[in-house]
């Protein structure tokens, strides 16, 4: 990876602490993606006793998987501790003790706090965009999954922001970079995982103007946390030439916002052992 287009966690982690009391009135897109998850959900039969939300945000995923499977116990895992806090029920205190919420840690998904085979089902819903290594999280979510139990995702691919990205007028990192479905199809399968099944699909919203992208972006707490980004301040005739770029996508008096989504869920096979009981473990080196 060109280290430019890393991402720094402490912008990241700072950007969704500050976005936590705004995410949930902004994120249309992030709900609409974890509902069609949900429907996916109907085609896999299992019957998860403990699951991981990788990248809660707020809890809705979290709620909506209690609801689903209510004998479940779940996890909530995301880096920001705003979001966490945002995602606790509001309750009387007489009544906190009796609850059954979900446990939540504070944590990295490239660097899981969980213990190994520990999980039934890992969930994330448009997180993995945040880690900067991607085997290294999918390695991590095998870690901590039982053998049969399985992983369901949801990222952004290379056309997300397309419109954003190619209005800025200079050449820098304004946008963040996003995996190719492909790539992150070989990830899964360098991680150990078997039977991925992988789709995408284009989903466009609408502005009225740049401003108003930007102020969504800002919302949901989607700022530019690469390392590589422009750190000086945008001028006003930088700023005039990118409104005008962006200006040329309108549409039926509209400007959009491509985001490309992409599924993807696989299992972690059972070992495979040698009659005397030891394991059999394969080693491939991963093409340059």
């Amino acid at each position: 990876m060109n280290p430019d287009y890393a991402t720094d966690k402490r912008i990241v982690r700072r950007s969704f602490d500050r976005a936590a009391d705004t995410y949930d009135g902004s994120a249309v897109l992030q709900q609409e993606v974890g509902e069609r998850m949900l429907s996916r959900l109907d085609y896999v039969k299992i019957e998860p006793s403990r699951i991981l939300d990788a990248g809660s945000g707020t809890g809705r995923g979290a709620r909506d998987l209690q609801k689903r499977y209510p004998d479940a116990g779940l996890l909530e895992l995301d880096l920001s501790l705003a979001m966490l806090k945002k995602a606790r029920p509001e309750l009387p205190w007489w009544k906190k003790p009796f609850s059954r919420g979900s446990l939540q840690v504070c944590g990295d998904i490239e660097r899981l706090p969980l213990g190994s085979s520990s999980m039934d089902m890992v969930w994330s819903n448009l997180a993995l965009q945040w880690c900067n290594d991607l085997d290294r999280a999918f390695s991590e979510m095998g870690r901590v999954l039982k053998p049969k139990g399985i992983l369901m995702f949801s990222t952004f691919g290379p056309d997300t922001l397309k419109e954003l990205r190619q209005a800025f007028p200079d050449r820098l990192a304004h946008v963040n970079r996003f995996s190719d479905m492909h790539d992150i199809g070989d990830a899964l399968l360098h991680a150990g995982f078997s039977a991925p099944v992988m789709d995408m699909e284009c989903f466009t919203l609408t502005y009225n103007d740049v401003a108003a992208v930007l102020k969504d972006l800002k919302a949901i707490g989607a700022h530019n946390a690469m390392l590589g980004r422009p750190k000086g301040l945008f001028g006003k005739s930088a700023w005039k030439a990118m409104v005008e770029n962006y200006e040329s996508f309108r549409r039926e008096g509209f400007l959009p916002a491509t985001f490309e989504v992409v599924y993807g869920h696989a299992w972690k096979p059972e070992p495979r052992n040698l009659p005397d009981g030891s394991s059999i473990v394969r080693f491939a080196e991963r093409p340059k």
